[in-house]
């Protein structure tokens, strides 16, 4: 294709997604689907290579790829059939992370794979919202497998019903997993629309061709790079079960117009939930180099093919079952962001911003309103992003790994006993430079009704870093707050709040540079 019908073909298949992302986002039932939009939506080739996807969650983007090719290798799909899949170890995340996929078939042949994943506000597990300080998989909720969640066009009840019986809110997973249907449908009639309007061949060949431009693109980017190896190194500060100071390493090889990143050193897993599975390493790695790229460069598959990622299974960025992976792809992905800009600084230092808030502040909690009517919400907490060489860092957004909007103080109070009694920037909590790091936020919330709340937290102990003689950006706090009493609590834990006590999380600022 010439470059004007390539981009306009390019826009055409984003803006499917893009439109799976907004009827999903309509129709959801749940606060965190609707209004966080912790959600994503993409197109995949027969091969299960990403070729399109609206701009939602790189954590779940950058990897959804695995979980497609995990539902090729064990699930003989036809038309009309939905599989739906959690597991971490076959591509998925972490549990909360439902992905369903679905084959197109035009003319009698499989052209896409369509797919789409929403974080769901309870998946069972040992405490409400599905992100527990767990020690394995099995406390973090139901593990499903591949499976067929409608086949020939009829959706399995059973299934259905096998899977909202095993969490604390049935209905309003049965209504977020039919949005996701819905979703799904939305992309098969545009998906037809685009082949009656362009023919199988000429989709075939604008696939390919997406694919192969962007796969120049980032070989081009890269050789820009000078060659060398290029080293960083961070820490999570603990995995919520006793171990502290977990190493990650990176050692990035650039070579021509190829990049190695090596993991090999980092530590090995740990018993508690920060564990992270491959495919996120994946994802991390691979947002990192996008972000090389201009903005109207396509994201797909093709701009990955030029980069190799070397992990060691059993360490902490790719663990093998059956681990407590929960904290991995929210927690330990940030940090992998950290160690490759880190290491991509020392080639680019007149490019590379320095470390952004490095968590994504998990709050997970639930409770009950009265006898069979149980509640369960989830959310993530934005922060300062790092200064870079020409700018001050944002302030007050979410950062990396995850692109959620927050939840509305409305909202949040009109869904759940909870009320907002604080919420603002925490100014000066970026770190001084040249260029200021963004500041954080301060959340304060009241609890109406006795609930279990679970944190998992990071940069409490352990400040973002600044870049070229910038400061670190300040550390965060979570603060348990009774009456006049302020306790300040670890980076992560798991407890009871009794009606009219207080949560106030104060997240950290970015690292400031110059």
């Amino acid at each position: 294709m010439d470059p004007l019908r390539l981009t306009v073909f390019k826009n055409k298949l984003v803006s499917i997604a893009e439109e799976m992302g907004t009827v999903l986002q309509k129709t959801a039932f749940s606060s965190n689907i609707k209004e966080r939009k912790d959600l994503s939506c993409a197109l995949f080739n027969p091969e299960g290579e990403l070729v399109a996807q609206a701009e939602h969650i790189p954590v779940h983007l950058g990897s959804m790829s695995t979980a497609v090719k995990s539902v090729l290798d064990c699930v003989d799909l036809k038309e009309g059939d939905v599989v739906i899949l959690n597991d971490p170890f076959r591509g998925g995340t972490h549990l909360p992370d439902i992905t369903l996929v679905a084959p197109f078939f035009g003319q009698g042949e499989m052209l896409f794979l369509i797919a789409c994943r929403a974080h769901h506000a309870d998946v069972g597990g040992v405490s409400a919202g599905s992100m527990p300080l767990s020690r394995d998989i099995f406390q973090e909720g139901i593990v499903i497998p591949p499976v067929k969640i409608a086949e020939r066009g009829s959706l399995k009840e059973e299934v259905l019903e096998l899977i909202v019986s095993n969490v604390r809110t049935p209905k309003e997973r049965r209504g977020d997993l039919k949005a996701q249907l819905i979703a799904i449908e939305t992309g098969k009639i545009r998906l037809k629309e685009l082949l009656d309007n362009l023919g199988k061949d000429e989709v075939l060949r604008g696939c390919s061709d997406l694919l192969g431009y962007t796969e120049r693109f980032m070989r081009s980017r890269i050789r820009e790079i000078p060659d060398g190896v290029y080293t960083f190194e961070d820490s999570l500060e603990d995995d919520g079960a006793g171990k502290e100071n977990i190493g990650i390493r990176v050692r990035v090889e650039i070579k021509g117009d190829e990049a190695a990143v090596d993991f090999s050193e980092t530590d090995p897993q740990t018993q508690g939930c920060l564990n992270c599975v491959r495919s996120v390493t994946l994802a991390a790695v691979y947002y990192c180099f996008r972000s090389l790229l201009p903005e109207e460069v396509p994201t797909n598959d093709g701009c990955f093919r030029p980069i190799s990622v070397i992990t060691k299974e059993g360490t902490v960025v790719d663990a093998f079952f059956p681990s407590a992976v929960a904290g991995g792809n929210v927690e330990t992905s940030q940090r992998i962001v950290d160690v490759v800009l880190g290491a991509l600084s020392k080639a680019l230092p007149d490019m590379i911003p320095s470390a952004s808030q490095g968590t994504m502040n998990n709050v997970a909690m639930g409770g009950t309103y009265g006898e069979g009517n149980d509640w369960s919400y989830y959310e993530t907490i934005g922060g300062g992003m790092g200064a870079w060489p020409g700018g001050n860092g944002e302030s007050a957004v979410h950062c990396h790994m995850t692109n959620t909007m927050n939840t509305p103080v409305e909202a949040l109070e009109h869904s759940f006993p909870l009320m907002v009694t604080a919420y603002s920037v925490r100014r000066g909590s970026g770190g001084k430079g040249k260029w200021r790091g963004g500041d954080g936020i301060v959340r304060e919330i009241k609890f109406m009704k006795d609930s279990h709340v679970t944190v998992i937290s990071e940069r409490r102990r352990i400040a973002p870093y600044g870049l070229s003689g910038g400061q670190p950006g300040m550390m965060g706090k979570n603060i348990h707050i009774t009456g006049e009493k302020s306790t300040l609590l670890p980076s992560k834990f798991s407890m009871t709040f009794r009606k009219g006590e207080k949560l106030r999380i104060e997240t950290p600022g970015g690292g400031g540079y110059g």
